[in-house]
């Protein structure tokens, strides 16, 4: 039966080929450096329930090898912050077409160089419908039980290879090229590739600290909840700045809601918790439009469009992100109480 961490470790063995490939670019001023950060984030791939259960047998006076495991990911995770803190992460030389080359591909190849990634998501969201209306596909793929998560990912990645082939087939390349072009790509993007991982943790964390009853209680202490628009205000404000420090809408939902929307907003003063929802993870959305924490959304699009300013992507939004906001109190405060 197919398994989730065959995933992780599909993704695990093109992050370990890249950092063999950095490695052996003596172009890079940082090779070293910048294929350990890559091989280490692949570890954190490949490791598994395996490895808990080999810490153990190595171990037996302190059989959790459950807890020995996260310790080591932790580690992992520390050297790899330090090493991209300390700029050890670098571009280098790839192998790449002449500018020649290209645009006669691009020529010949016109508007169909879209189709390899409109191939994606078609092929998800088919593979999606079949899963869940084919009776005993989820089950002889992958067994007995829930499988949402699971099925999501593996579509994702059937279309992702799947139009891999069509790219490989359309532009006559090898797949050696193909992780040439990966490298290029992660190196471009650097750090910032791993901050959403990063970032969903912070918010496991933090709800795990109970930082949801701690914004409860400074906001009905030092804030005029009573009224309906400074309860609002203080919701859909604490969205958006909760996102910008943790860069993840879906990450600040569940602790700003557990701190605001829900005692406040929906006990309190009997809001309808659907309008507080949508119009809530709206809010935070305004945040991310605004904030660097966000890398996949304003920090990769800069690097790979190579722009001179890093940050130009959120200042162009920051107009929007703002009226949005205001926008989205006073949409909450008229709709959420009719």
């Amino acid at each position: 039966m197919f398994q989730q961490h065959y995933l992780f470790w599909l993704a695990g063995i093109i992050l370990c080929v890249v950092a063999i490939m950095s490695w052996r670019d003596k172009a890079n001023p940082r090779r070293l450096t910048t294929g350990l950060f890559w091989a280490l984030y692949g570890v954190v791939f490949l490791l598994g329930d395996w490895a808990a259960k080999l810490l153990s047998s190595f171990n037996h006076s302190a059989p959790d090898g459950q807890r020995m495991l996260h310790i080591l990911v932790g580690v992992l995770v520390i050297v790899m912050g330090l090493i991209a803190g300390l700029g050890g992460v670098k571009v280098g030389r790839y192998h790449q077409r002449t500018d020649v080359e290209r645009k006669t591909s691009a020529a010949r190849l016109k508007n169909r160089l879209f189709m390899p990634a409109l191939l994606i998501p078609v092929v998800t969201v088919i593979s999606v419908l079949a899963f869940n209306h084919i009776p005993g596909l989820q089950e002889k793929v992958f067994g007995a039980g829930n499988h949402t998560t699971l099925i999501t990912l593996f579509s994702l990645t059937l279309g992702c290879v799947l139009g891999w082939l069509m790219a490989l087939a359309m532009t006559r390349e090898s797949p050696a090229q193909s992780m040439q072009e990966a490298r290029r790509l992660l190196d471009a993007i650097g750090w910032a590739f791993i901050l959403p991982q990063l970032l969903a943790t912070l918010g496991l964390l933090f709800t795990a600290a109970g930082v949801g009853s701690a914004i409860s209680h400074l906001t009905e202490t030092y804030l005029a909840v009573n009224n309906r628009f400074v309860a609002v205000a203080a919701y859909t404000l604490g969205m958006a700045l909760l996102t910008m420090v943790m860069g993840n809408a879906f990450a600040a939902f569940p602790i700003v809601t557990a701190g605001i929307g829900i005692p406040i907003l929906v006990v309190q003063h009997g809001g309808n918790p659907a309008v507080m929802a949508a119009i809530g993870m709206f809010s935070g959305y305004c945040g991310t439009l605004m904030t660097p924490m966000a890398a996949n959304f304003n920090l990769v699009p800069a690097a790979l469009l190579e722009l001179p300013d890093r940050n130009a992507v959120i200042k162009a939004q920051v107009p929007t992100g703002v009226l949005l906001l205001v926008v989205n109190m006073f949409l909450l405060w008229f709709l959420m109480f009719l």
